[in-house]
Order: C-alpha cells, then sequence, then structure tokens
C-alpha cells in the first residue's frame, strides 16, 4: 500500500467518523429540531428580529451556531459565516433647525422647533429661503379633474400645504366620496406633486376640517361621561358608601369637559407630525417641515386677511384652488438632519462538494429577518408589541438549518457545492439578497439554481412553488416528488416574485420559491409559533431537499428559462402593469431597478438592471415612493417618456404601458 493510499484512506476515516458523530448528535426527531429552533428565533427577547435590534443579532449568531453544528464551512466570506453590509434604517435631527417669516415694514413671525414646527424625517436637510405660497393640498387629480398648481409656478418658492383633501364630509364629494379621503391625501403624494413642481420646500399644515372633528370627538366625550357620571350619582342617596366615589367621578368628567373645550379653543388638537412619521427620505429630497395652525394663520391673516379655515371652506364650496404667492412675504429656514446607518449581515454557510462539479453552486436561502416591533412595516396600525414572524420568515429559516443538517450528515458527498443563507433585510426590500448577488462569494456563473423558502410554516390544503416554468425540468420535477410527499402543489410559472428569489432571477439563475401562504396573522403581532404547522414545515422540507439533492446530482445543469410577468402574493391594486424590479439596495437619488421582467412594457422599451428612473412622463422621480404614485396617474395603453440615469448618462425612453396584472 502506498502512502499516499494511506493517507487518503486515513482521511477518509476521520471524514466518515465526523459524519457519524454529526449524524448522532441529532437528537431528537426532525419535527423535534424543527421545534426548538422556532421557539428560540420566534422568542419575545428577539424583539421581532427587526433590523437594528439587538434581537436580529442573536438570530444571526443562533444561525451560524447551528449551521457550524451541522458541519458546514464557516468562513466563506473572508473567514467568517457573516457578509456584513450597512444600510440607511433611519433618520437622526441634528441641528441647526430653524425657520423664519419675513413680511412688510420689517415684519417678522418666528417658530420654536417643537412648539411652533417640526422637522420632517421624510424631507432632505438644507437651508432654503424665497418667497411663500399657498399651495391648497398640493394635488393634481386628472380623475376629478383639481390641480392646486396649474395656474401658479412655485418653482424655486416655499409652499405652505394642507393635509388630506377637498370635501372630506361631502357624500357626494369628488375625492373618495363617503369616506373621507382619497390617494391624494398621502403624504408622499404631496411631497411628489411639489418635488415635480421645483418646490424648494414644503410646509404642512393639519387641516382644519381634521381638527375641528377631533375637538368635536373629545367634547362628545367628554360630555357623555359627564352625563353617564352625573346618572349614577342621582341614584344614590348623600348617606350612601360609594356616594364620595361616585362623586368624584362626576367632577374628573367635568374636567374633562373643561380640558376639550380648552384644547378646542388653543389647538389642542392640532398635534405636529413628530420627527420619524411617514418614513425617511433620500439625500436630494427637498426639506419638509410640519408647522401649526395658529402660525400659519398669523401669515395668512397678515396676507390675506384670511384664515386657513376660510380658505378651506372656499375650496370645498366650489372644488376650485385658491393657490397664490403671499405678496410681500418671504421664510427663511434650516433643516438638519442626517441619515441613521445600521449594521446588517447576511449569514453564510457552505458544504462543499465533490468531484468534476464540486465548482458549481446551488444557493438555498430563506431570510431571517422581521418586523421588529410594529411600525411601517406592521399591519397592525399603530402597534408597538413585538412581531415575532413564526412564520414570515422563522418557519423558512429553520427549515433552511435542518436541510443543512441532513446534507452535511449524508454518507455520500453532493456533486454540487450547496450555499446557505439566511438573508437579512428583506422586510426592507430584498437588500440582502440583492446584497449578495452583487458581490456574490461564489461566481454567479457557476451558480446552477436558487431555492427559496419564505413562509413554509402554515401548510393547509395546498402548497404553492413559484417559479416552475425558470427551467424546463421544474415543473414536472416539482409535481414528482411533491406526490411522493402526500403534497398538493399549486405551480406558478414567474420567476420574479415579492422574496429573496427574485434577486438570483434577475441574474438568469433558475429558481423556485416554497410558500405556504398569507393569513390574518401576516405582519401583525400574532405570527407566533404556537400557531406553526410543524410537520407541514417538515413535510415541505421533504420536497425541498429532494429537488436540492436531484440538482446536485444531474450531470447537465438546469437551463434557465425567461418567463414573463411578476408573481404577487397579494393584487398590486389597478395600476398599469410596468414591469419593473426594485433594488431597494440603492441608496441613490431616483427609482433604482434592478432589471425588468422579460416580455414586460420596462423590457420592450429598453430599461437594464442599474437604471435610476429619475423622471416618468412629467413626474419627478427621486424614489419608488414617487415612481408608484406617477405610474397611478397613468392608464394602460398609455405612452409614457421614461428618464433614467445609465451609467452617469441621461437615456430618455418611451413606455407603452400594459393593463394590471
Amino acid at each position: 500500500m502506498t502512502r499516499l493510499l494511506k493517507v487518503l484512506l486515513a482521511v477518509f476515516a476521520v471524514s466518515s467518523t465526523l459524519q457519524a458523530v454529526r449524524a448522532a448528535e441529532l437528537r431528537g426527531t426532525p419535527q423535534d429540531r424543527i421545534l426548538t429552533d422556532l421557539k428560540y428565533l420566534a422568542d419575545d427577547k428577539l424583539e421581532g428580529r427587526g433590523v437594528g435590534t439587538n434581537g436580529i443579532n442573536l438570530a444571526a449568531d443562533y444561525v451560524k451556531q447551528q449551521f457550524a453544528a451541522a458541519g458546514l464551512d464557516m468562513t466563506a466570506v473572508d473567514g467568517d459565516a457573516f457578509q456584513k453590509f450597512t444600510m440607511v434604517t433611519g433618520s437622526k435631527l441634528t441641528e441647526p433647525n430653524t425657520l423664519t417669516f419675513s413680511g412688510p415694514d420689517g415684519k417678522e413671525i418666528s417658530f420654536e422647533l417643537g412648539t411652533d414646527f417640526n422637522v420632517c424625517s421624510f424631507g432632505g436637510a438644507a437651508e432654503f429661503s424665497g418667497e411663500i405660497v399657498f399651495g391648497g393640498y398640493a394635488i393634481d387629480a386628472k380623475e376629478v379633474p383639481y390641480h392646486d398648481f396649474q395656474d401658479v409656478d412655485v418653482k424655486g418658492k416655499i409652499v405652505i400645504v394642507m393635509r388630506r383633501n377637498p370635501q372630506q364630509v361631502n357624500p357626494k364629494g369628488k375625492f373618495a366620496a363617503g369616506h373621507g379621503i382619497s390617494r391624494h391625501a398621502a403624504i408622499r403624494s404631496k411631497m411628489s406633486v411639489c418635488s415635480t413642481a421645483g418646490a424648494a420646500a414644503v410646509l404642512f399644515v393639519n387641516d382644519p376640517y381634521t381638527s375641528e372633528s377631533e375637538a368635536e370627538k373629545a367634547i362628545n366625550h367628554a360630555d357623555s361621561a359627564v352625563v353617564k357620571a352625573a346618572r349614577e350619582l342621582v341614584k344614590l342617596a348623600p348617606d350612601a358608601d360609594d356616594y364620595a366615589e361616585a362623586k368624584n367621578k362626576l367632577e374628573d368628567a367635568l374636567s374633562r369637559v373643561g380640558k376639550a373645550h380648552g384644547d378646542a379653543h388653543s389647538g389642542g388638537f392640532d398635534e405636529l407630525m413628530e420627527f420619524g412619521y411617514a418614513g425617511n427620505g433620500k439625500d436630494g429630497s427637498i426639506p419638509a417641515m410640519h408647522i401649526t395652525q395658529a402660525k400659519c394663520d398669523e401669515l395668512l391673516k397678515a396676507a390675506l386677511k384670511s384664515s386657513l379655515a376660510d380658505l378651506e371652506g372656499e375650496i370645498d364650496a366650489d372644488l376650485k384652488p385658491r393657490t397664490q404667492v403671499l405678496k410681500g412675504w418671504t421664510v427663511k429656514g434650516q433643516t438638519s438632519l442626517e441619515r441613521v446607518r445600521t449594521d446588517v449581515k447576511n449569514v453564510i454557510g457552505v458544504l462543499e462538494g465533490q468531484g468534476p462539479l464540486a465548482d458549481e453552486t446551488i444557493v438555498v436561502g430563506a431570510h431571517y429577518d422581521h418586523v421588529g416591533m410594529g411600525g411601517e412595516g406592521s399591519l397592525a396600525p399603530g402597534s408597538h408589541e413585538v412581531h415575532n414572524g413564526a412564520d414570515d420568515n422563522a418557519s423558512g429559516t429553520v427549515a433552511l438549518i435542518e436541510l443543512a443538517r441532513r446534507l452535511a450528515t449524508r454518507e455520500q458527498p453532493l456533486p454540487r457545492r450547496i450555499v446557505f443563507i439566511a438573508f437579512s433585510a428583506e422586510e426592507l426590500g430584498l437588500i440582502g439578497s440583492q446584497k449578495y448577488v452583487d458581490q456574490p462569494v461564489f461566481p454567479l456563473d457557476r451558480t446552477v439554481a436558487m431555492f427559496n423558502m419564505d413562509m413554509v410554516g402554515r401548510l393547509g390544503e395546498k402548497l404553492t412553488v413559484f417559479g416552475v416554468g425558470t427551467s424546463p425540468t421544474f415543473e414536472a420535477d416539482v409535481k414528482r416528488f411533491g406526490a411522493a410527499h402526500e403534497l398538493d402543489v399549486v405551480l406558478k410559472p414567474e420567476g420574479f416574485g415579492p422574496s429573496d428569489h427574485s434577486s438570483f432571477y434577475a441574474k438568469k439563475i433558475p429558481v423556485l420559491h416554497f410558500f405556504t401562504g398569507t393569513h390574518s396573522d401576516y405582519h401583525r403581532p400574532g405570527d407566533d409559533w404556537d400557531k406553526v404547522n410543524v410537520p407541514g414545515i417538515d413535510q415541505v422540507l421533504g420536497l425541498v431537499q429532494d429537488m436540492v439533492v436531484q440538482t446536485a446530482e444531474i450531470q447537465k445543469r438546469p437551463e434557465y428559462v425567461e418567463v414573463a410577468g411578476h408573481a404577487e402574493v397579494q393584487r398590486s391594486g389597478n395600476r398599469p402593469y410596468f414591469g419593473s424590479i426594485p433594488d431597494f439596495g440603492s441608496e441613490d437619488e431616483g427609482y433604482a431597478i434592478s432589471g425588468a421582467s422579460p416580455g414586460s412594457p420596462a423590457d420592450k422599451a429598453g430599461l437594464k438592471a442599474g437604471d435610476h428612473i429619475i423622471q416618468f412622463g412629467e413626474h419627478k422621480v427621486t424614489d419608488l415612493s414617487d415612481f408608484d404614485l406617477a405610474l397611478r396617474d397613468f392608464s394602460a395603453g398609455d405612452e409614457v417618456e421614461v428618464t433614467v440615469r445609465r451609467k452617469g448618462e441621461i437615456v430618455k425612453l418611451q413606455v407603452t404601458l400594459a393593463k394590471p396584472k
């Protein structure tokens, strides 16, 4: 026996021993292990695994530990398992923040931060000065029609904008008749209209109708409490045991009535938006502030001999704008804020292949982040409870960990490399997966497939598998393996969709995405571990494992197929179809795209990965919100000029919009 052969046999013996040890370490049933992992990742102490919380770091450490215990190589990223990056997750108010109105004869109206005005986090940081325009509601609505800036040029000017929209109480009103407000009332819509019109800054003010309505509600509630307390008191004799308590209740109720009336007269129902409300803007956004009605009225009475309530009433009466320059008045101000950057990390473990195909890669992924303690990503408005995200997506993460355990303990190594990735920041826009495909650890041209698990914890009657059209054999294979695991499978051909597989499909890699469906706890505090179908996860994982193993073992890599369309978990409304794929990881001004769906209007017009849309028709576009709002102003069949910034150059393209998908 040669010395080399002895060494090889020794290495094989050690490898076999390690596999035996790892197999022995997998104590309990697979479902026991899945449940243990699930309880940890969906525990309250992990703070909903929101980006920027300590809980998401605990989750990352746990996934890393479990990958390592399974026997994966944890050194693929410069000797570590963490692929680290930073992203903007918020804004911080700095100094100075000032605002002053100046009028004829040296008259000034000064403002105090926190009392008379607040800075809005969705605006930019800048000094500004110039003429003041009362801009009504900053609405540009073709369907009404109503256009606040149609007859007044606001370019370079500072615009005062009322919140909401006209005719909120009118059951026959043109704006959302019978239910108050429309999409034009959104803060982002108003900012987009002002930015497109070239305004230098926006000063928001609460509309009087809403403030008066809140005051009326509070007064009526307080009056009812007085009546109730008085009725309880008159039923009692003065010497009754609970007479004193009932009397105190009446006095408290009377006090609340006095406060409600006092607040109504003193502006107590005119609350300023707190910094952080409505999210964060991008560098380059125009500055935005929120001023009180009292300060606004002081200006309007001096400049127009009118009030905010008067102007609101006039607009409501005839639905005609009252936009006008406040002659003789100027404004000077400054907003100071900075974007808050947060450290984020994907967790990557590797199971090397063996043989001539060992340099080809299969990625298996699941995102491990969720929406933290509520806020912008929550579907429970105003909730600050922990959103544990047991199904979304602790379920996919625990399935990923369990799959790593099973494949790492195989007696026969797989021919191709398997890369297990727990992605972060999926909830903020597929940012972790986009970061990986932008900076891949293993070459994308030798990555043969990507399998993704997102929300696999509520298996009921059916399992939906997206991407079966992205390679010729996928549909038949999924059907066959699904039947073997007694799964009723719904097949969807599209490769683009609302999860991390989309980032890989944009790079022309075949994908499959496994999904058990949405439910009433989706993005809400009720998504807890005790509602998860653990046997169902195990069942789904059987199908995923079979697909991964077969893909690793076949001689010919899966062939990539372009599939038109973009799969949606929920319908996106009646907007015309455009077909761009957002790149949420870009921080540059404009709406960045990572590609266009094959055969879509965007694809036919020639939009490409890396393009930044900066104008859509007449609408200026600074981010995805602006683009979404601009798109709503058009219909299927409309031809729109789209301006993009491509590698530093400005390119204009003509897009013909299609029917909603």
